[in-house]
């Protein structure tokens, strides 16, 4: 069982959509058809269910998703503290959930002109961590969304997006031009794992408790919407599928588009990265 084909299982299992994780691993579908394929052979049991709806775990699939992730970020955390020790240049950035924001993209394209002998390591991580890993040390800097506990880390705002509620396109709420938080109030929401940071958790959730599925990802949240009926937030801006709308919410506060690093790291590298993404993500 390699390490690459955990991460290949762990990019279905999140999206829920072979093309999806595909596209998210920058590789075609048929070579990651095969490779999940091999990977069922390889432990003896069914891990996806898959349909005409879409893909679905199998309680077996469930159990390795948590084990896999497990083992991954430990490889992550091996492969830092070796780089560290032999002082080459990388730098390893957390992007949230949604990697597809178009300034991480000019970041990206004006990080690789400014330092090109910078090897940038990409560590794209699910919604129950919004920090990416930076206090388990498994990267450097995180490109996120706030709020969160900001204990021991230094935040810098990038940029502040509206939200509005995530809800299926035939929902009488979706024929509005906007909602506030008490169209919602009798509503399922969806719930992040126990454990996800509080202040993260009550952002989300518009600030109330909620009842609802648990979800990890964001196709899980679209998927919780679409199959279950379930209202969600999102940065307005993101275009959903044509099965689901999304309506602004005039009494939310934005959603704090942040980058993130350990308080007290003096890397020159993050302070490059933070400097340049201020630029990006404003324009």
């Amino acid at each position: 069982m390699e390490l690459r084909t955990l991460r290949y299982f762990v990019a279905v299992a999140e999206e829920l959509h072979f093309g999806r994780a595909a596209a998210r691993l920058h590789m075609s579908q048929p070579p990651l058809s095969r490779a999940i394929k091999q990977l069922e052979t390889d432990v003896g049991a069914v891990l996806l269910h898959r349909s005409a709806a879409g893909v679905t775990l199998t309680p077996a699939g469930a159990a390795l998703l948590d084990e896999a992730r497990t083992l991954l970020d430990q490889a992550d955390r091996v492969r830092a503290r070796v780089a560290a020790a032999a002082g080459v240049a990388t730098i390893t950035v957390g992007i949230l959930g949604d990697s597809a924001d178009r300034g991480a993209t000019r970041l990206a394209a004006a990080y690789r002109r400014r330092h090109p002998g910078v090897e940038v390591r990409i560590r794209d991580t699910d919604l129950t961590d919004p920090t990416c890993g930076l206090r388990a040390g498994l990267v450097d800097v995180a490109l996120t969304r706030g709020p969160f506990d900001e204990t021991g880390l230094t935040v810098h705002e990038l940029r502040a997006d509206p939200v509005g509620a995530v809800l299926r396109a035939d929902d009488p709420l979706a024929r509005r031009d906007r909602l506030k938080l008490a169209d919602l109030a009798d509503r399922r929401w969806f719930q992040f794992p126990d454990g996800t940071d509080r202040i993260w958790q009550s952002y989300w959730n518009g600030g109330e408790p909620r009842e609802g599925p648990v979800v990890r990802a964001v196709q899980e949240c679209l998927q919780a919407v679409l199959w279950n009926g379930t209202v969600g937030m999102t940065p307005l801006g993101h275009d959903p599928p044509e099965e689901l709308a999304v309506v602004p919410l005039i009494d939310m506060a934005p959603s704090r588009v942040v980058a993130a690093w350990n308080e007290g790291d003096a890397n020159p590298l993050i302070r490059s990265i933070v400097q340049i993404a201020t630029a990006a993500y404003r324009d």
